[in-house]
């Protein structure tokens, strides 16, 4: 639960200006923070307004009833106007957001410039839109049960911050004050880095065996099941084992280095080797950053890393899948291969199916500087330069571009990239070849031929070891009652 809320008072000050200048009705934004549990506290790093939409609209405006039906009073007017959010949209941004942020920096809620009147008639649709941004960007696996929304009014202008609980039904009674002040928040943070190295091969089972046939499936799965396997591993910082409540005291950068439990492979699951038709291989090295406040312990900037590790990896699965669904035709950008199933995307394919190698490059994460030396990312695919990423900055950050390209960082550049090879690359035994042309024959209505002409060699040589054995004893028996 949180009970007080810190906001960067440089960049909440220059942003109340902007606002003031700009004279605007409305406007609806994302809050970017850190929840901190060890002190049931948020700090507001920034508020990022959300752009028009694809019309060029404005996610929000100010609504009038329409008084041509309203009864006709000869009392003062109330003021009933209230406010109008795309919710889909706002989420939308906040999804793509997401995915800039590093470990421990994320969406922590919503912020709306408006009138105390018009924030007052749109409790429900504040609600809701909360509701939305915390589904389109969880904060992590084990998701917080509540999101703050920050009101800016300028009608008296004073600030509000509230709690939205998530786990009740949306009412009125759904958001609860919080006490809000304004501090240095961004200078007071350390900075930890982790270069992280893996190499998981993944069993390729039958089909009527697997849950997971596509590329994409099997991938996802993978993922969700290192992310367990993660959680369990050591971290040396600066190489020095890490102690659960020990805080950091120490400047500059830290190096993070994850150790997993040795020879701890969860993907070997039990089943039949005849089940195994093939192997995948999953490889690559992500850069990972994570931000920790002086109170918390340096146990949190560790599972901060270990949670941005896995949500990058979803990430860029994510930005190859839609891509593959945006331009299903065309999937030179998202990978290569030769296959029965030339005319589908790579993430697509069934792997059971494909009979040719199958190569899938993920994008490269390149960072760049945003605040205060904590930085933001993005993800770019082979064949894209850093202009995407200044033209990111610039559209879902509202930041301005980086003009000096020396600081964008590149560290994933000169290393082993993103690939899964298809399991045809791969060794199998042949005893599991033999097994899946029997079953490919059962499938194709030949099982019963192919069977028994497996199974007939076998039973012809034990009857005659048999026999010659009964022979050998025969033998003996005469030879020796005829000796005697």
């Amino acid at each position: 639960m949180v009970k007080g809320v810190v906001g960067e008072e440089t960049r909440l000050n220059s942003i109340e200006d902007r606002l003031s200048q700009a004279a605007l009705p409305a406007e609806v934004g994302l809050l970017i923070g850190k929840f901190s549990s060890s002190s049931e506290r948020a700090f507001i790093f920034d508020l990022i307004p959300t752009p028009p939409n694809d019309s060029a609209q404005p996610p929000s405006s100010i609504t009038q009833p329409d008084t041509r039906k309203a009864p006709k009073s000869k009392s003062q007017p109330i003021d009933s106007s209230s406010l109008f959010i795309d919710k889909g949209w706002v989420a939308e941004h906040a999804r793509q957001v997401s995915r800039m942020l590093l470990g421990g920096v994320k969406v922590v809620g919503l912020y709306v410039w408006v009138n105390d009147t018009a924030f007052k008639n749109s409790t429900i649709m504040l609600c809701q839109t909360v509701r939305e941004v915390a589904e389109a960007a969880p904060v992590s696996n084990v998701d917080w049960d509540e999101r703050l929304l920050l009101h800016i009014c300028y009608s008296p202008r004073r600030w509000n911050c509230r709690s939205c609980s998530l786990s009740s039904n949306i009412t009125t009674s759904s958001l609860r004050p919080c006490d809000f002040k304004m501090g240095k928040v961004l200078s007071s943070l350390q900075t930890f880095k982790c270069m992280y190295n893996f190499n998981l091969r993944l069993p390729v089972l039958h089909d009527s065996v697997s849950k997971f046939q596509t590329l994409s499936d099997i991938l996802r799965h993978a993922i969700s099941v290192h992310a367990k396997e993660l959680t369990g591993a050591k971290a040396l910082i600066d190489g020095k084992l890490v102690v659960e409540s020990e805080p950091c005291s120490s400047e500059g950068l830290h190096e993070v280095e994850l150790l997993l439990p040795f020879l701890n492979n969860s993907f070997v699951e039990a089943c039949s080797q005849r089940d195994v038709v093939g192997i995948l291989s999953f490889s690559g090295s992500i850069c990972s950053f994570a931000y920790l406040n002086s109170k918390e312990p340096i146990s949190q900037a560790v599972a901060d890393i270990k949670g941005d590790i896995i949500a990058s990896l979803q990430s860029r699965l994510d930005i190859i899948c839609d891509e593959a669904d945006g331009d299903s035709g065309n999937n030179h950008d998202v990978g290569s291969q030769v296959s029965d199933e030339s005319e589908k995307p790579v993430p697509q394919l069934v792997l059971q199916l494909l009979r040719k190698g199958c190569s899938l490059p993920f994008p490269r994460r390149v960072f760049t500087p945003w605040l205060a030396g904590v930085y933001v990312c993005d993800y770019l695919q082979p064949s894209e330069t850093v202009e995407v990423l200044k033209d990111h900055c610039m559209e879902l950050l509202s930041m301005k571009a980086p003009t000096d390209v020396s600081t964008i960082l590149e560290p994933e550049k000169e290393l082993l990239s993103f690939k899964t090879k298809s399991f045809w690359d791969v060794a199998v035994p042949s005893y599991s070849e033999i097994h899946l042309v029997e079953d490919k024959s059962k499938l194709n209505g030949e099982g019963k031929s192919s069977s028994s002409k497996a199974v007939k060699p076998a039973h012809i040589n034990v009857v005659a070891a048999g026999l010659i054995l009964l022979l050998s004893v025969l033998v003996g028996f005469v030879l020796f009652f005829l000796k005697g």
